[in-house]
């Protein structure tokens, strides 16, 4: 396991944890995903403010079960000692077959050993016709 890429933050070192969360989202494990924020990470996800790993863990089960085929990208927007921003865009289907794009910002705070400690996230998402996806497995 590689060793975990600790703040203060470089271009280079900004931009590999980045793509770092955009492999562990990708893979939709809540486990995996869980291990990279702390034990009491604070989350504010669109409307949804929660804190700590099981409550990430439930949420991503929840997100996952209704996201289907889930695909992610996220791009480095900013970054200084201990946070980074990123842009972000991911499409998913629902039960019924409908396409979606999701796009937004994330701002994230971490702690001297890596660990996310604060995630603020903001999106909008809308309908999209299969045809108009970018992202595939």
């Amino acid at each position: 396991m590689p060793a975990p890429i600790k703040p203060p933050f470089s271009l280079e070192t900004a931009r590999a944890k980045v793509q770092a969360a955009e492999d562990a989202w990708n893979s939709r494990d809540p486990e995996r995903v869980a291990l990279a924020y702390s034990e009491n990470s604070e989350w504010r996800n669109r409307t949804e403010f929660f804190t700590g790993r099981e409550a990430i863990k439930e949420f991503l089960r929840r997100k996952w079960a209704k996201e289907l085929e889930y695909r992610l990208r996220k791009e480095l927007w900013a970054f200084t000692d201990n946070r980074i921003s990123v842009r972000f865009e991911y499409e998913w289907r629902d039960e019924t077959g409908q396409w979606f794009r999701t796009h937004g910002n994330e701002h994230w705070e971490f702690d001297e050993d890596g660990l996310m400690r604060r995630r603020d996230m903001s999106a909008n998402e809308y309908q999209i016709a299969e045809s108009q996806r970018r992202y595939r497995v």
